[in-house]
Parts: structure tokens; sequence; C-alpha cells
């Protein structure tokens, strides 16, 4: 059975936030506002929760899921290396709504799909989003969505889609700017965009000069 927790109120807040990472805990799934979209989210180091996350969405593996962290400094543990180029957007663009795909630590135990060793990284700007995975370390998050379906830019949309599939919804009201977070790779010998989002190709040239 789902429960849905108004997060606008702060007494609730903390009830669905407390809920929220007990669901985590547990292996179960969470539904969570972002700065961009509603994401649903799962422990990422946590297989089946991994799994049962693409398993809601009715997504494959070849669509594998983004990582979600709390702070700057999650960084050095989950990535292969920490160069000047990732640290300088980091410290420019996060929280935000810039997602970073680089190689991943090659130590972590972790299934998020078939990464190809590499994992898209977002710390998103949004107070619960942010107390939610400072509490529980890096969360699994995808858009809120079945595969195929609108993103979810409120809780009950998400809910509509995604029904008891998810634990705990935390509702803090409509997304003000529902537009999906830029994904900027950098696995590669050259920054190539994925995707055009909420930040511009014209905004990550000011840091990325060389970007095409």
């Amino acid at each position: 059975m789902s429960t849905t927790v108004d997060c606008l109120d702060p007494t609730s807040r903390a009830r669905g936030i407390a809920a929220a990472i007990d669901a985590i805990g547990s292996g179960r799934l969470v539904v969570l506002p972002t700065d961009t979209l509603y994401g649903i989210g799962a422990d990422a180091f946590s297989r089946p929760a991994v799994a049962a996350l693409l398993a809601a969405k009715g997504r494959g593996r070849d669509m594998p899921v983004p990582v979600l962290i709390g702070s700057w400094s999650t960084i050095d543990g989950l990535v292969a290396s920490v160069s000047p180029q990732l640290r300088e957007l980091v410290e420019s663009f996060w929280p935000g709504a810039l997602t970073i795909v680089v190689p991943h630590a090659p130590s972590l135990s972790w299934d998020l799909g078939d990464t190809g060793g590499t994992v898209a990284l977002r710390m998103p700007l949004h107070p619960v989003a942010l107390e939610l995975l400072q509490a529980t370390g890096p969360m699994a998050v995808s858009s809120a969505n079945r595969s195929g379906f609108a993103p979810a830019a409120t809780a009950l949309e998400a809910r509509r889609q995604l029904g008891d599939a998810v634990s705990v919804y935390l509702d803090a009201g409509p997304v003000a700017d529902p537009v999906a977070s830029t994904i900027l790779d950098l696995s590669g010998d050259t920054p190539v965009v994925r995707r055009v989002g909420a930040v511009s190709v014209d905004v990550l040239r000011e840091v990325l000069p060389q970007l095409g």
C-alpha cells in the first residue's frame, strides 16, 4: 500500500522523509520531487531495488538509471577519477539541472543497467530531495513515469502512472519549471551533450569553451 505525504507542511514533511528513508533502506521505491521533474528512486547499491525501479517503469536494462547525490563530495567515492574539468562543472552547476556522465569507480558493486562502465550523476536543487539524499546516500533515480508516457510534474501524476509499485510519494507541489536536466557526457575524449534540457549549451560553454 502506497502513502502520499504533503511535504509543504513541515510536520508531515519530517514524517514523510523518515518514511522515505525507511523505504529506501528496506529496498522499496520512493517518488521524490526534484528541481526538474518528479523522480522514482531506489537505493543505488541494491540490485533488487534498482530492478524493481526498472520494472515499475516498464523499462529495460538498455536504459540505465541515473544516480542522484546530496553533496559535492560524494562524487569522490563514485567516479574513477575526478578531473579538474568535472570539478569545475560540479562547482558551477550543482546543485542544479546538469547530469554528468563519467566513468564510475570500478570497485563499486552496483547494477544500474547496461552502463558500459559509466554513471550519470546529478545533485538536484530541491530541499526535500537533498534532505533525503543526505540521509540515504546515493539513490538511483529516474523520471517518475511509465516508459513511453509523459514525465510527472506532480506527485499525483506520478501516482497515477506508478501506483502501488512505489511505497512513499513525497508531494512538494507542482514542479515550477518541468524541464528535464541537460545531460553532458564526459566519459570519452571529447565532452558531448547527450540531451539539451534546463541548462543551455551556451551556458555550458561558459565553463567548457571547447564544447562543440
